[in-house]
C-alpha cells in the first residue's frame, strides 16, 4: 500500500485545507492514517452512525423495519432529499426512511429517525461502535444549534465504524450486511466513485468489477466521502474528510483518490 499512500500524499500536498484520512486494506491488514483524530463538521456523514443506531433498535426488538412512519408537514426541512416535497400524512416503512436518508441524503428522513431513536440513544450507539472523538447533538437544517456542541466526526471513528460494518461486527452480522446493501445503492456518486468505470461496463478489457458502499457529506468549505470498496475479491475502507478548502478542488482531489484506490485494488 506504500505506493498508493505516496500518490495520495501528492494529491493532498498542494491543498491549503485540512484532510483527515484513514485507509485500510482488509485483505492485507495494512492501514494508513493522516490527521485521524482531527475533528471535522460531520455534515451528512453523521447519517451513517444514525443508521447504525436505528438497526441497533431493530436488533433489540424496539422497532421493526416494517413499522410505518407518518410524515408530518412540521417535520419537513430543506436541503437534500425528496421527502420535503411529499404530501403530509403519507406513511412509509422504516426501511424506506433509512434508504432515503442514505442514498439521497434526505434531511427530513434523517430528522424523523433522530426523533424516533433519540439523541442520547444515538450517542450511546456511537460509543458502543467505538467512536471515541466524534460528537452528535443536533438534528439537521435547524436554525439553532444545540449549545452543548455540534455534530463532529474524526476519520479514525468513521473508519472504525466502517471496519465493523465490513466485517459483520456492527450491531450484528445480518444488520451489518443490510447496512452495506443500503450504502451500495448510493445515488450521490460525485466524489470517490466519480472517476471509476461504470458499474455496468463491460470489464473484459482489464478493468475489475467493483461496488462501493459509501456516504458523502458536504457544506461549503467541507467535503467528505467515506465507504467500503469491493473490487473483485478485495475489500478496502476509505475515510476521506476535508475542511477549509475550495469545494471544486476538494471534490476533484477526492475523486482522484477514489481512482487511485481502484487502480491499487486491481
Amino acid at each position: 500500500m506504500e505506493e498508493l499512500v505516496s500518490k495520495i500524499e501528492k494529491l493532498i500536498a498542494p491543498s491549503k485545507g485540512t484532510w483527515g484520512i484513514v485507509l485500510e486494506d482488509l485483505n492485507s491488514g495494512e492501514k494508513w492514517e493522516h490527521n485521524e483524530q482531527e475533528l471535522f463538521y460531520a455534515a451528512s456523514v453523521i447519517k451513517v452512525p444514525i443508521m447504525a443506531s436505528v438497526y441497533s433498535a431493530v436488533e433489540s426488538g424496539d422497532l421493526a423495519l416494517t413499522d410505518l412512519i407518518i410524515l408530518d408537514g412540521k417535520d419537513y426541512v430543506g436541503g437534500s432529499g425528496v421527502l420535503q416535497h411529499f404530501t403530509p400524512g403519507l406513511s412509509l416503512p422504516l426501511q424506506d426512511i433509512i434508504m432515503l436518508m442514505i442514498i439521497q441524503s434526505d434531511n427530513t428522513a434523517t430528522n424523523l429517525l433522530i426523533d424516533l431513536i433519540g439523541v442520547v440513544n444515538i450517542q450511546n450507539a456511537m460509543k458502543e461502535a467505538g467512536m471515541v472523538y466524534s460528537t452528535f447533538y443536533n438534528k439537521l437544517m435547524l436554525s439553532r444549534s444545540n449549545p452543548k456542541g455540534a455534530n463532529r466526526i474524526a476519520a479514525v471513528d468513521i473508519a472504525t465504524l466502517l471496519h465493523k460494518m465490513a466485517t459483520g461486527d456492527l450491531v450484528s452480522d445480518p444488520a451489518s450486511g443490510r447496512m452495506v446493501d443500503v450504502m451500495k445503492k448510493q445515488q450521490v456518486r460525485d466524489c470517490l466513485p466519480e472517476k471509476l468505470p461504470s458499474p455496468y461496463s463491460d470489464f473484459d478489457h482489464g478493468m475489475t468489477p467493483w461496488e462501493l458502499a459509501n456516504k458523502t457529506g458536504w457544506i461549503p468549505g467541507t467535503r467528505h466521502d467515506v465507504g467500503i470498496f469491493y473490487v473483485g475479491d478485495r475489500k478496502f475502507i476509505a475515510t476521506i474528510l476535508s475542511k477549509d478548502e475550495d469545494d471544486l478542488l476538494s471534490k476533484r482531489i477526492i475523486s482522484q483518490i477514489g481512482e487511485e484506490i481502484y487502480k491499487y485494488l486491481q
